[in-house]
């Protein structure tokens, strides 16, 4: 095991050389179940949530916000509460034993970071049955990134704040309709005010933003899993299909069905 969690709520990890990644998926849980007790004797777990619940590691207890990142080493006992149904991005990999270490938390809120994070785990889900090497090389990259928001001024500036708070809010409710003062309100800030912000920070308006998250998801799903183009369609927040279509022909350059194909 590379460094202990349930002292500190820190982990200790060697990023000089590209990990194996085991299995990276899209894990859906608490369907059956609200409390799950497992433990990975040789792998680490990654996971980047969409929910709201609690992780416990070694008897060390973590709350689950959308947005938060976490770490557990091989070996750790974790302890998974669910509010209902729930869905993260998972990586279990091994991770080098030698060489430099960077000192992660356990868990971490990764604010205004978690879209990247998601677009690499997504890559990482989407080539893994092809390509296993660019799989292990998207979760290195991804992890680099984790490492960096304990660094200093990595998380605690950049992952907070009325973007950050926008960001996750949209992140969290990407299959529910979604309006400007809605997300404004959840940031904490004025309708306004959050559109300059947005056009500062990321480049982008408000609406441009949720709308390319809606179809990089859609994209991610059409291409990575066997839901149906109905269910893919209303899991991103767009009920109707004629307008899915449109909204894929318009986003992505092509039908749902032409890019489910291309995995085909």
């Amino acid at each position: 095991m590379t460094g202990p969690t349930a002292a500190d709520g820190l982990v200790r990890i060697c990023l000089d050389r590209p990990p194996r990644v085991a299995s990276v998926g899209v894990g859906v849980h608490g369907t059956s179940a609200l409390r799950e007790v497992f433990r990975l004797p040789d792998l680490w777990q990654l996971h980047l949530y969409r929910y709201e619940g609690e992780l416990t590691v070694d008897g060390a207890v973590y709350a689950i916000r959308p947005g938060h990142v976490s770490l557990a080493p091989p070996g750790a006992l974790v302890e998974y509460r669910y509010r209902g149904r729930s869905e993260h991005l998972y990586a279990h990999l091994e991770i080098p034993d030698s060489g430099p270490r960077s000192i992660v938390p356990v868990m971490q809120n990764a604010g205004a970071r978690a879209p990247v994070l998601a677009d690499l785990l997504q890559q990482a889900v989407a080539v893994a049955p092809r390509n296993h090497a660019r799989a292990c090389a998207e979760v290195w990259a991804a992890l680099w990134r984790v490492a960096e928001l304990a660094a200093p001024g990595g998380g605690a500036e950049r992952g907070s704040g009325p973007v950050a708070s926008a960001v996750a809010h949209v992140e969290a409710h990407l299959a529910e309709p979604l309006t400007v003062p809605e997300v404004a309100l959840a940031a904490g800030v004025s309708h306004n005010h959050l559109i300059r912000l947005f056009r500062a920070e990321l480049g982008v308006t408000v609406v441009a933003y949720i709308r390319r998250r809606r179809m990089e998801q859609a994209r991610h799903l059409l291409r990575a899993s066997t839901l149906s183009i109905p269910a893919v369609a209303a899991s991103v927040g767009i009920a109707d299909l004629q307008a899915f279509n449109k909204a894929c022909r318009r986003e992505l350059g092509a039908s749902p069905r032409a890019i489910r194909a291309v995995t085909r």
